[in-house]
């Protein structure tokens, strides 16, 4: 099957089967735009209502230059990975101050944006600009390897600039918006990771891995490293007056921008308790009694993963000063929702807001 043809029956298979979604067949560039950076590391049943969400609040990018961070993240929050928000909200100023809101066409230029890589400069320069710049994502990456047969690990570079390279010897110049939507869509839909339904795609005639029976060991992908897990304690302190305190994390750190209740990892040989005085002591300068846990809960982070044991605390003595956070806040527990909070954070957040006092006896 030379290019042509692949290209011919991807697009009329794509025409057939393509499936709906909100932005999808969108003139306007900076939803494309929006859309894009949602779906990384995001399936789109997932951003699909987060789309519908950001859209109304920041129906243009002018709305979302003159965002306040905060609402933002608010917007984004339960979405993960918020570097992403943060650097969409950086890249709208830059493109409201620069480029007189207008996205840029080129893909040399758009790329210079905030948070922009080559990826979604091919994908928003194509779809919006119909541009021939090829996308390659996971699921490119699994069609391509499949139909050419390429067996050598995914991880590597070496392996990812081939498949590029494939990539845009077959793309559409055409119908390139088509053609990047076609691959990532035969890849979510048909050439799964798992149990690939080859008889529905439209370029199995062609494909090595197809014939060769190779589509449970291609593509090949390296074990990854064992992710570390950690032990944290977090404080909840709560006023006479009822009040619970927050903290804001520093700008440049992880989840950065977002609100949660102060404390840290547990060090060796320590009791949860003294992990969560001991925090508190160190990112407040004050004593506190830990005296009944809330609740513990588990989360997984792309690198490494947490049970978080969260603790009500009665202050001691000092008064909380944010000695390694942003800010702090006391806040009523009915405002906590609010404040953009890390998913962890929130499950407590909710837990506070819809048991009270007497219910959770403390």
């Amino acid at each position: 099957m030379n290019n042509n043809d692949f290209s011919h029956h991807l697009l009329s298979w794509y025409q057939d089967h393509k499936r709906q979604m909100p932005w999808r067949g969108e003139a306007d560039p900076y939803k494309i735009w929006v859309s894009e950076i949602m779906l990384q590391q995001t399936r789109v049943e997932q951003a699909t209502p987060y789309f519908q969400n950001f859209i109304s609040l920041f129906p243009t990018v002018f709305d979302l230059a003159n965002a306040e961070q905060q609402e933002v993240l608010k917007a984004w929050e339960g979405l993960g990975y918020y570097s992403r928000a943060r650097n969409l909200h950086s890249a709208a100023k830059t493109v409201v101050q620069d480029y007189n809101g207008k996205l840029p066409e080129s893909y040399d230029e758009i790329i210079k944006l905030k948070g922009i890589g080559p990826y979604t400069a091919a994908a928003v320069t194509s779809i919006a600009f119909n541009k021939p710049n090829a996308v390659v994502d996971g699921n490119v990456i699994r069609v391509l390897t499949r139909y050419f047969g390429i067996e050598k690990d995914i991880r590597s570079s070496k392996t990812k600039n081939k498949v590029q390279d494939f990539a845009t010897e077959l793309i559409d110049e055409d119908k390139p918006a088509d053609f990047n939507q076609a691959m990532m869509e035969l890849g979510s839909v048909v050439c799964k990771p798992s149990n690939p339904e080859c008889d529905k795609c439209p370029v199995q005639s062609g494909c090595v891995a197809a014939k060769t029976a190779k589509t449970d060991t291609i593509p090949y992908k390296s074990p990854a490293k064992k992710k570390p897990h950690h032990t944290i304690g977090v404080g909840i302190i709560e006023a006479e007056d009822g009040k619970l305190l927050i903290a804001l994390r520093p700008e440049d750190a992880m989840l950065g921008g977002l609100w949660e209740f102060p404390g840290g990892k547990q060090k060796e040989g320590e009791e949860i308790q003294e992990t969560v005085e001991r925090e508190l002591q160190e990112e407040l300068g004050v004593e506190v009694k830990a005296f009944k846990e809330l609740m513990s809960l588990k989360h997984t982070y792309s690198h490494f993963s947490i049970t978080m044991h969260a603790w009500m605390c009665k202050l001691v003595s000092g008064k909380p000063q944010p000695k390694s956070s942003q800010e702090i806040r006391w806040v009523e527990r009915n405002e906590l929702e609010r404040y953009p909070f890390p998913k962890a954070n929130k499950v407590l957040t909710e837990r506070l807001m819809d048991k009270g006092q007497g219910e959770l006896g403390i």
